[in-house]
């Protein structure tokens, strides 16, 4: 299962009751920040979510509304005595951004890791979660995000039975391994049944609408992408700073055949972005307009 929080839903600037847009992935024990404007550790604390959790950060740009925070929260952090290290992953120039960061929080105690994502698509492990970066169009070099978590195939009892070998066997198969036992070599496929679906969540803002986030986000569970701008007036202002429309985002949506979609990253100037939720649903139905603090457990189904 994967705890996913959108923690706020701004761009650009704050609001009093919009923080920037920031996301927190959480699964089996493992805390995953998407970027982090001002304000991100605020709206940590509102959610009840503690930042000493948190193992991997991942920026999509350097543009302040989603990197601004970091220096904060990485103080508040080493008050927690936090003592493992953090691994922050970005486009080119990530180690240029931290040296400032580390002129602001200059005592940090535990290890700042990092790595820059140099190719238009990259996939790393996290544990069994894996991610995958892919290039978005914005006005400076800016990535999406991928998470798929993958589902180990039903153990087949009757199947392992058959083979008579010892039971104590039977855990090393069921998780991928190939066991040798008097001779014979046991295999995986002996005794798992047929694929099964796993998760897939898609995260993508500060964007034109680009092939690669439709490919990535076909049949995903979630997709978390902007919506900067609703008003259809506004699509010059779109095509000129590098963002998208509320209604280009629920078309890759559909086209994606996604399960849910979620908003993200308003317009400071849209205050009111659920007016443009009936039009969004006659484009994709399985929309919502997010708020901060939006929560959903994505399960893995049976």
């Amino acid at each position: 299962m994967i705890d996913v929080c959108l923690l706020g839903t701004g761009g650009t600037v704050p609001l009093p009751d919009r923080w920037l847009t920031s996301l927190l992935v959480k699964w089996n024990g493992k805390s995953i920040l998407v970027d982090c404007g001002e304000g991100t550790q605020i709206a940590l604390s509102q959610q009840r979510k503690s930042p000493k959790e948190i193992d991997t950060i991942l920026l999509t740009h350097y543009h302040a509304d989603h990197t601004a925070g970091l220096p904060g929260l990485l103080l508040t952090m080493a008050k927690s005595e936090r003592t493992e290290p953090v691994t922050i992953y970005g486009p080119k120039g990530l180690e240029e951004i931290l040296q400032g960061v580390f002129i602001i929080a200059r005592y940090v105690p535990f290890e700042i890791r990092y790595k820059e994502i140099r190719n238009r698509e990259e996939s790393f492990m996290i544990d069994d979660m894996k991610i995958t970066a892919f290039a978005l169009q914005h006005s400076v070099p800016c990535f999406g995000y991928s998470f798929e978590l993958a589902r180990q195939p039903k153990f087949d009892v009757q199947r392992a039975l058959k083979l008579d070998l010892p039971k104590m066997y039977w855990g090393r198969l069921q998780k991928g391994e190939t066991v040798e036992y008097e001779g014979k070599v046991y295999t995986p496929d002996m005794v798992l049944g047929d694929p099964r679906k796993g998760i897939k969540l898609v995260y993508a803002t500060d964007t034109r609408p680009v092939p690669y986030i439709e490919s990535h986000a076909v049949n995903a569970d979630l997709l978390i992408a902007e919506g900067m701008y609703g008003d259809p007036e506004k699509i010059e202002n779109a095509k000129e700073n590098r963002h998208m429309m509320m209604q280009e985002c629920a078309s890759i949506a559909a086209k994606a055949n996604v399960h849910e979609l979620w908003f993200t990253h308003y317009s400071p100037s849209m205050h009111d972005p659920w007016q443009y939720e009936e039009e969004l649903k006659g484009i994709f139905h399985n929309c919502i307009i997010a708020k901060d603090g939006q929560n959903k457990d994505l399960a893995f189904q049976e």
